[in-house]
């Protein structure tokens, strides 16, 4: 086995690090008493890559686009910048070229302890999409609230089953969320009543940052789809089941997810990701013509839930799972999305659907896991979970394996506050 190639930064060498050379993720943090910029994670630090432009490293391609409250700029420059953004940062940071290595007021300057940076929200999304691309969930939602027997609506296997959402309450890791109202149908009353929601829950998905706008009225193919994206984000798309039983039909979800979606604020790029492309699930029927593709478009990333109740001293995993095991490719969604002609932007931002494993212990929600309440789930201290409470804390993490290395993802949290 070659040893993978490391970084004068040594945090980054360990092989547990989600954040080695490898890797190289964009998200935007700040300091005390300095503005948003963009910043590169690397080990346990960030690279402020507006004091690396100021300094003249960087490519001129890139030059003014670091010194920004979101990624948005740099990404519309396009897929060579960022290619040759990404080498230039790793022969930085590898010592190939000492310019910064061997500087040492910029290295003082440019490089931040993680601990001492805030992370924000790393592009402005201009719209956002929820996919329902697990089979597996599909399948368990189906069972519990349809026909057991005929879990799979007869479109599910012919077409990504998606809606558009809101992108006004996506939020970075870390911000609480206050539980949802909104109107629930109680079994037994004739007539909705107004309450806070009674079963809160996590969605566990990834989502991917569109990077290349296309025209009104022009489609994007399967082939053509890896092209627009840069990269990808762990996703909480948080559910309150109740309100979306009752509000659900005919046209989906609407106050049962609008209050909140969490991302993780660092975002993987597609090239890092290119070592863990898979071949793509089986699928059956096979799909119509723009839904086919010849590529490998499945991606390996090992994915867990943690639940911290407040007070507790650690978070429990409650799953694990993996993203290659989704039906529909992120390829397929973006070609079904705009096959009708509808255009996307720089920041859109695509999530997947809850993913979901064969067993309990891989399934991404707790509606899955607990059989919507009927059988909770035991924590670490003993406390049983049949959906969130008040103060409980969720973690979701995500990484790709390599050879000594991982390329991560950090982790997407977020805590739950009574309702207003």
């Amino acid at each position: 086995m070659t040893a993978p190639k490391t970084s004068w930064i040594a945090s980054a060498n360990d092989g547990q690090s989600h954040f080695p050379l490898q890797n190289l993720p964009y998200g935007v943090f700040s300091t005390k008493g300095q503005a948003p910029r963009v910043g590169v994670a690397i080990g346990d630090q960030v690279l402020d890559l507006a004091a690396l432009d100021e300094a003249g490293l960087l490519p001129a391609a890139a030059k003014g686009t670091f010194a920004a409250s979101s990624l948005n700029r740099f990404i519309a420059l396009g897929k060579p910048v960022w290619s040759e953004t990404r080498k230039r940062l790793g022969a930085l940071l590898s010592g190939d070229d000492a310019a910064l290595r061997d500087n040492a007021a910029l290295r003082d300057q440019a490089l931040v302890p993680m601990s001492a940076a805030t992370l924000h929200l790393p592009v402005e999304i201009p719209g956002y999409t929820d996919f329902y691309s697990s089979r597996e969930h599909a399948t368990n939602v189906g069972r519990m609230f349809r026909d057991p027997d005929n879990a799979l609506l007869p479109n599910w296997l012919e077409i990504p089953i998606g809606y558009n959402g809101r992108a006004s309450s996506v939020v970075v890791s870390g911000t609480p969320l206050h539980r949802p109202n909104g109107q629930i149908k109680l079994p037994n009353e004739a007539r909705p009543i107004f309450s806070a929601c009674r079963k809160l829950d996590f969605e566990l998905e990834m989502g991917f940052i569109v990077g290349k706008e296309s025209a009104l009225g022009e489609p994007v193919s399967t082939a053509d789809a890896p092209a627009h994206m840069f990269g990808m984000v762990l996703l909480n798309d948080w559910s309150a089941r109740d309100i979306q039983q009752w509000e659900y039909v005919p046209l989906g979800p609407f106050n049962s997810k609008g209050f909140g979606t969490s991302i993780s604020p660092w975002v993987v790029t597609m090239e890092a990701l290119e070592p863990f492309r898979r071949d793509n699930p089986e699928q059956s029927p096979q799909p119509l013509p723009y839904l086919q593709q010849q590529d490998k478009n499945a991606y390996d990333i090992a994915l867990e839930v943690a639940l911290q109740p407040q007070g507790a001293a650690a978070p429990s995993t409650i799953c694990r799972t993996n993203f290659k095991a989704m039906y529909w490719t992120m390829a397929q969604q973006l070609a079904h999305h705009t096959v009708s002609g509808c255009n996307v932007r720089v920041g859109d931002l695509m999530g997947s659907g809850t993913i979901s494993g064969t067993t309990p212990d891989s399934y991404g929600s707790l509606l899955e896991m607990t059989r919507n309440g009927a059988e909770p789930v035991t924590l670490a201290d003993g406390s049983r979970r049949a959906f969130l409470e008040d103060g409980d804390d969720v973690i979701m993490t995500g990484y790709c394996q390599g050879e000594g290395y991982r390329v991560g993802f950090g982790a997407v949290s977020g805590k739950i506050l009574p309702a207003r």
